[in-house]
């Protein structure tokens, strides 16, 4: 059992979420019961699970998805919403690795946007995807860099990112918290549940099956359940931040870690004209986006231990009000938390673990615009065509230092030092 899987919600319970408001939500599916043998067994009804589950049907695989919960349950159906590009390396820093091949990474990070959001336009259009993400940073020093990567980026990839500077970037968002950014216009956001839920249903329309509150204990000869087994020629274990230790491997480079959302009631005077997503350059990111009817969905905040605070809104309002003071009082309708995981890296951790079984996760932020790619060239190197599985693969993510037992907690330290430096210096 996972202590991180069962130490906040109800089990079998969708969070109470804005992203939930509007939906209809599918009743549950029946858990697995007996023994079965298929294919290819996905553990985790998330995006990754359900895109392998969706390419493997369609590729005439035989499949079952075992999900301890609701399909979206996780981080694929309750984080920030923002469909980004690239990794959290910029193209400078995997260039000057050497071995990586950083334009083939840049591709295919090209690849997963881009099936992002035509996963979304052809089977949740409810999620209402929209164009802009726009990376701010927080000092006039940053900038020159921020432009400069810009101008780089365009040069040797021929992006077309805008730059703007303190007064544009207060214009465009309505905050003079930031010193200006770059606006990517070719990534996006959008409700990520729906996304998700029109991601099961079009796995089951391929033929795979799903099976809800099944949750897997182990991994051996047979993925084995409370109440049954599968018999399975491939295993994926999609399950990101909840159950990373189902593999030794996955344990210990896979780190759970908890972040928050809130959103507040529809604004009198939204502070965008022309809506974009917002991700900022702290240590532990603001990131923000604007509804339809002008409500902020602002994420940001972070804890160390498994359990969420008690008042998730207060933790959240106070990020809040430094990026937006005449917000400080306004009324939250939503708040939640969400169990994410990071690498040592921060790049995303793809590997077979051993033959057949195969691991995805650690997506560090990047989660909703990578992990249907992920969990696509996972059903590749089932199949035989491993080139683009091993370029996702050789990026590097080694184990935590320390190992499984100690590496967490010199991570965490890591990252709490990370977020007093983001109060203290900003």
């Amino acid at each position: 059992m996972s202590d991180w899987l069962h130490a906040n919600g109800d089990a079998g319970v969708w969070p109470d979420t804005w992203y939930a408001e509007g939906l209809t939500l599918p009743a549950p599916r029946p858990p697995l019961d007996g023994d079965r043998a298929v294919d290819l067994c996905v553990i985790g009804g998330g995006i990754t699970g359900l895109s392998a589950a969706l390419h493997a049907a369609r590729a005439g695989l035989s499949v079952i998805v075992l999900e301890a919960h609701r399909v979206g349950w996780g981080a694929s159906g309750r984080n920030g919403g923002q469909v980004g590009s690239g990794f959290n390396w910029d193209q400078p820093r995997l260039e000057a690795r050497p071995g990586t091949d950083a334009a083939a990474l840049w591709a295919l990070a090209e690849e997963a946007r881009t099936l992002t959001i035509g996963l979304i336009a052809e089977h949740a259009p409810e999620a209402d995807f929209r164009p802009g993400v726009l990376s701010a940073c927080l000092s006039e020093r940053e900038l020159p860099a921020y432009a400069g990567w810009a101008e780089r980026m365009g040069r040797d990839y021929g992006t077309d990112y805008e730059v703007l500077d303190r007064a544009g970037i207060a214009t465009r968002i309505g905050t003079e918290a930031y010193a200006g950014g770059v606006l990517d216009r070719r990534a996006g956001y959008c409700n990520p549940l729906a996304y998700v839920l029109g991601l099961a249903r079009a796995a089951e329309a391929a033929g795979a099956e799903i099976y809800e509150t099944t949750e897997v204990i182990r991994i051996g000869e047979r993925v084995e359940t409370g109440s049954g087994h599968v018999s399975a020629r491939f295993v994926l274990q999609a399950t990101n931040g909840y159950a990373p230790g189902l593999t030794a491997r996955t344990a210990a480079r896979v780190l759970p870690i908890n972040n928050y959302i809130a959103v507040t009631e529809p604004l009198p005077t939204p502070p965008m004209a022309d809506p974009v997503a917002v991700a900022d350059g702290r240590f532990v990111v603001n990131y923000f986006w604007q509804t339809r009817d002008g409500r902020l969905v602002y994420g940001g905040g972070e804890s160390y231990g498994r359990r969420f605070p008690s008042d998730i809104a207060s933790r959240v309002r106070v990020n809040m009000a430094r990026v937006y003071p005449d917000l400080a009082g306004v009324r939250l309708t939503h708040a939640w938390g969400g169990t994410l995981a990071v690498t040592a890296t921060r790049l995303p951790y793809l590997a077979e673990v051993a033959p057949g079984l195969f691991s995805a996760g650690g997506y560090s932020g990047h989660g909703l615009a990578l992990s249907a790619l992920f969990g696509k060239v996972s059903v590749e190197a089932m199949r035989g065509e491993r080139s683009r599985f091993d370029t996702l693969a050789s990026l590097p993510t080694p184990a935590l230092p320390g190992g499984r037992v100690l590496g967490p907690w010199a991570a965490q330290a890591g990252m709490l030092f990370g977020a007093m430096r983001d109060r203290l210096v900003r």
